[in-house]
């Protein structure tokens, strides 16, 4: 078995063998030597940085998210069978809150992973572990409407990713995984079809995970870029190394990276891969995760990179088809081992900060941007997770999906962190090592955030080995609720419960001359509470997508002073005494502003 292996495979695997085997020598020893125990996620132990432990303030919300998966009609669970300790196994699936019929309920589809590797084409045709898309029936509960809809598809699922890429009015649907990424054309009458090869998709083999669309170079048409993870090979099963908390065929650092994909939208439904010319390859990145923003300030959208165990990369957005690298000089060049992606102006000084998640012991990463503080025009940014409460609490998790989403409608943007290990359990290697998540509130500019996650619900004292996770208003009352996958586990949908007694503002908007979706699209919302901003699908996740309406926190205010719009393809509008608690439909170049209403 061995021996069918390359030169390069050989080596690379009797490297990883040797290597196991002497890690799992020294551990003994050092067992046998301390007599100690494991270290185990939540164990305190000397010299870890407890002081930097915050205990709650008095004037912490009533947080509530409560688990309605079973009530609304959602059933769903990851992965079929036993997992068979592979990487290309472990690392999936996201899901993405969108509207796919123009209803203005928000709908649910979630990615899966068929099984393991080893199952034969026909268990593989067969399990009953698929995509599956939930039509919002806005009456709090989902209908299952994969099969008719034409996206029942068994694959190792990994990221989805929704925008109107041919702008008919209607969003459409890319799945990636470990194989080809496939592209699904939304007809418009609740039916999808299969484009990938049409398209120009097809063809690419690989282990694909994060994908995102914007538009990079103005045209009115969104683009997509996919990031590619690793050089996945088949290791033999080695009885030495088989249950190993870490066996090789897990460690990624044993794989090569592979390229990124840039797919630039041609306008005719048709695409054209021009990663390695424009400048944005990242060829010796392990990508997981991508985002299009602009940080730079030229109204065209930067790529930020999230890579595991290599560094991150943020590319610049020139503005004639090409990106320039800037991640050093921005220090955001992040060399931990980084999954999801979360972006928002936590501190509302007018720029865009980043949330990264690490590996066990390696801490989230929490970038301010300085730049506004610079008063040189340099971007960059300052890791200060500790300092705001992000860095220590995250210090025994593995983190994946993250955003920001302000639950409490106070105005200022709280975080969420799904968890789960990438480990084995030890004495069990079918199971991965489960985990709680965790939910963070924004308390002010001076203290940053607190963990509330023990009092926001049953759930967060649950463990799982939580991967991908998205947020949206599912029911329309002005509260983010959430959506989690977890591995070889349950969906779960968390109702937003928290009763802050807070004013909300939500925006949706339709480009015309800019690409439908609005992918891209600035706001400038002005209270008298302060200023919030957003760009329309900026926040990955990890492998996942929040709803593409935006929503705004108000806290006191019952009026909405000022909303500036400025849209992809250069036009700016202006509007003013916008009343709240409610959602407001704004189309490009029309000054009327229309007020969403449930149809029958």
């Amino acid at each position: 078995m061995i021996s069918k292996l390359s030169r390069r495979k050989r080596k690379v695997f009797w490297w990883a063998v040797i290597s196991a085997l002497l890690m799992a020598i020294v551990t003994a020893a050092i067992w046998h030597e301390v007599e100690a125990e494991m270290y185990l996620p939540g164990q305190e132990i000397e010299g870890l940085t407890s002081r930097l432990a915050r205990e709650l303030p008095a004037d912490v919300p009533p947080v509530q998210f409560d688990n309605v998966t079973e009530k609304t009609g959602i059933q769903f669970r990851h992965f079929y069978g036993e997992r068979g300790s592979r990487i290309t196994e472990d690392m999936g699936s996201g899901v993405a809150w969108i509207d796919y019929n123009n209803n203005g309920f928000q709908d649910l589809f979630i990615v899966n992973n068929s099984g393991p590797m080893g199952m034969s084409p026909e268990e593989f045709q067969n399990s009953p572990a698929h995509t599956k898309l939930y039509r919002n029936n806005g009456d709090g509960t989902f209908t299952d409407i994969t099969e008719e809809a034409g996206l029942k598809i068994r694959m190792h699922g990994m990221s989805t990713a929704w925008a109107d890429f041919d702008n008919s009015g209607f969003i459409d649907c890319l799945i990636t995984g470990y194989g080809e990424n496939r592209l699904f054309k939304n007809n418009g009458d609740g039916t999808f079809t299969e484009v990938t090869e049409q398209a120009g998709l097809g063809g690419e083999y690989g282990f694909w995970a994060g994908a995102a669309w914007g538009d990079f170079n103005g045209n009115g048409y969104v683009d997509l870029y996919i990031t590619g993870y690793l050089d996945y090979f088949e290791i033999p099963d080695v009885a030495e190394i088989r249950d190993l908390q870490e066996p090789p065929s897990i460690n990624p650092s044993v794989f090569d990276p592979i390229r990124n994909l840039l797919y630039m939208n041609n306008g005719d439904g048709t695409f054209t891969e021009i990663a390695e010319q424009a400048g944005v390859a990242n060829a010796q990145g392990k990508g997981l995760e991508a985002a299009w923003v602009d940080l730079t300030g030229n109204n065209l959208p930067d790529l930020y990179v999230a890579n595991d165990v290599t560094d991150n990369m943020l590319f610049r957005n020139l503005g004639n088809g090409n990106f320039m690298n800037i991640s050093y000089q921005a220090k955001v060049a992040d060399y931990r081992g980084s999954m999801g992606v979360a972006i928002g102006d936590w501190d509302g000084d007018g720029d865009l900060d980043l949330f990264i998640t690490h590996w066990i012991a390696q801490e989230n990463a929490f970038y301010n941007n300085l730049w506004s503080e610079d008063g040189q025009g340099m971007l960059f940014f300052r890791d200060e997770a500790d300092r705001y409460g992000l860095g220590q609490s995250s210090l025994d998790y593995v983190g994946w999906a993250t955003s920001f989403f302000d639950f409490d409608n106070d105005g200022r943007p709280d975080l969420f962190v799904i968890n789960g290990h990438t480990n084995q359990v030890v004495g069990n290697p079918k199971q991965l090592v489960p985990m709680k998540d965790q939910l963070y509130w924004n308390r002010n500019n001076e203290e940053g955030f607190y963990e509330v996650s023990l009092i926001a619900g049953d759930y967060f004292h649950e463990e799982y080995t939580g991967r991908g996770g998205a947020y949206a208003d599912f029911n329309n009352n002005g509260k983010l609720d959430l959506f989690i996958v977890n591995h070889s586990g349950p969906g779960v949908l968390l109702e937003n419960r928290t009763e802050s007694g807070y004013n909300w503002l939500q925006v949706q908007l339709t480009g015309t001359d800019s690409n439908r979706s609005a992918i891209g699209a600035k706001l400038r919302l002005v209270t008298r509470d302060g200023v919030q901003i957003k760009q329309v699908g900026m926040q990955p996740s990890y492998l996942s997508q929040n709803m593409l309406v935006q929503h705004f926190g108000l806290k006191n205010s019952e009026n909405v002073d000022e909303l500036h719009i400025l849209w992809p393809g250069g036009k700016e509008q202006k509007f003013t005494n916008i009343h709240s608690n409610q959602r407001i439909l704004i189309t490009e170049g029309n000054n009327e502003v229309e007020i969403w209403k449930p149809t029958p």
